[in-house]
This record gives structure tokens, sequence and C-alpha cells, in this order.
């Protein structure tokens, strides 16, 4: 792994670092980073719950399992632009899906890999979320307990609590841009009308900068970095 263990300590504890250490080359690399970019924090990002190591609290933010009692107690790592649409109209998911795409498809990899895109998760709320679109669903209240982010399956539509949405076109906006991936006019008109009524939040622009350390280059989305403050 390219990426420093100083650099991951300093993250871990809230430190600046030097910003030429190398981004993750895969996956892999990205999820052993993110653990230590988000240690400050700890709270996951779809329901808002704590935890500690890869447990997650789920009494203190009121999670109630919809199925899955130890998927939903643990942490997964998730990428808020799927695998799937990264990867699926690539030659090498034609050729041999996902894994493929991960061995063999630099863009790819370095796509999976971009920690702009990646945030922790209930486990059991990545796995319902799966590749589904996300979108406006009529408001309902219970499927997750107190958690706001909602899953509908028969649409394959997922709306996330409000706090999350901004963040989320801004996301979409970002990997379009750096890895050409489309947006459909749907999607692309409803992430703009986010942007606008949920703009960037403080926790939101340091995580910004924290993630520009690592990666070398913020999301241009959410507003400008200062990468000498890295080091």
């Amino acid at each position: 792994m390219r990426v420093s263990v100083v650099a991951v300590t300093c993250l871990m504890f809230g430190f600046s670092f030097n910003a030429l250490a190398d981004a993750p080359r895969t996956f892999s690399e990205a999820k052993k980073v993110a653990w230590g970019l988000y240690a400050p924090q700890s709270t996951e990002f779809y329901c808002g719950c704590k935890y500690n190591g890869n447990r997650v609290d789920l009494a203190a933010c009121g999670y109630k399992p919809r199925k899955n009692l130890n998927r939903a107690s643990r942490i997964e790592w998730e990428h808020i632009v799927p695998a799937w649409q990264i990867g699926h109209q690539r030659q090498c998911w034609q050729d041999g899906g996902r894994k493929n795409c991960s061995r063999n498809d630099k863009v790819y990899q370095r796509a999976e890999a971009d920690l702009h895109n990646l945030v922790p998760s209930i486990g059991e709320v990545n796995g319902d979320r799966s590749n589904f679109s996300f979108g406006w669903l009529p408001e309902q209240h219970g499927q997750y307990g107190s958690c706001l982010t909602q899953v509908d399956f028969k649409a394959k539509k997922v709306m996330p609590r409000p706090s999350i949405r901004g963040m989320i076109a801004r996301t979409y906006f970002y990997m379009s841009k750096q890895y050409n991936l489309k947006l459909s006019k749907q999607d692309r008109q409803l992430y703009e009308a986010w942007n606008k009524t949920y703009p960037p939040q403080a926790w939101e622009r340091q995580r910004n900068q924290r993630v520009a350390c690592v990666m070398g280059h913020g999301n241009e989305f959410v507003g400008p970095v200062n990468l000498n403050a890295c080091g």
C-alpha cells in the first residue's frame, strides 16, 4: 500500500499531513485509508449514527433493523455513485463484470478508489441501496426506525435524509466530470435542485479538505481546498 502509515495515523487523530501522500490505487487501499479519514467524527452517512470501530450504536440513534440485525450492526464502505454506474458501460465490465474492471481497467480502478465518492454506511442500508438511483419518494417513517433515509425496492429508488442530499448531488457532479460519467437529464435536474436547496455545510467543506489532502485535489463542486494546509 502506497499511502504511508504516518498519513493514516495523522488522519485518525485529526492532524494535518503532507498532501504528497499517494492516493489509494484500489478499493481495498481506499477502505483502509477511509477508516482513518472518518475516525474524528465516526458518524455513518445515511442515518447519522455513531460507530466505534466497525460496530454501530443503533440504540443511540434509534435505528431499527429492517431485516438483518447482523449487517445493520456493522459499518461498510459505500460508493455514493455505485460501482455498477461507474463501470457497467465499460468494456471491462462487459467482458467480466466488476472483478475484471478492478483488475484490468486503470480508469475504473481510480474511480472505485476515489475517496470523494466513499462514505461509511450501516451495512444493511448499504445492501438495501444496492445500485438504486436516488430520487424523491412519498415520505414514510419507520422503515429503519428513526433513520430518515428510505428505500423503495419496487421503484428501485432511494430518498436520502435531507442533510446529505446536497453532498450526494455534488459527488455525482464530481464523479461525472472526473471520470466522464453520463448523467441522465432527470438525474441532473434532481441533483441541481438538491445542490441549490442544500448548499455545502461546514462538515462537508472540512471533509473535502481532508480528502483532498489524500487525493491531491478537492471536489470543486463543494468549494476550494488549500493543499498547503495539509503539511
